[in-house]
């Protein structure tokens, strides 16, 4: 019963770890890394564009996923040319489609409300 149990080898760490200091990051602030040549404020403007869109797809997604809907829904939508009421049915990666078989392009898409 002499034996002794090894120790568990673990490498030494030598330098600082900062994983998590980089987390959050807002389009506010000016792009350090930008593949643009510098041009911070048309990358703020992408991110700018980004975010409206993500939350124009959380809109679409949230109409989608109401109770009120079944198989159709009315909607008003406001595009970049004008606001259109239309009766839609689903949706594809870039477009809306609706009862008459149209397609509107979410990239037009500036507001979406359900009637």
């Amino acid at each position: 019963m002499g034996n002794k149990i090894p120790k568990v080898f673990a490498n030494p760490v030598s330098k600082e770890i900062g994983n998590n200091k980089n987390v959050f990051y807002s389009s506010k602030e000016p792009v350090l890394n930008d593949n643009n040549g510098g041009d911070n404020e048309l990358s703020n403007r992408r991110l700018a564009n980004n975010a409206v869109e993500k939350n124009i797809n959380q809109k679409i997604n949230g109409i989608f996923s109401s109770s009120r809907y079944v198989y159709k829904a009315d909607v008003e939508i406001t595009l970049k040319n004008g606001v259109v009421t239309k009766r839609i049915i689903g949706k594809n990666a870039n477009h809306l489609i609706t009862i008459d078989n149209e397609l509107i392009p979410i990239s037009d898409i500036v507001d979406i409300k359900h009637k």
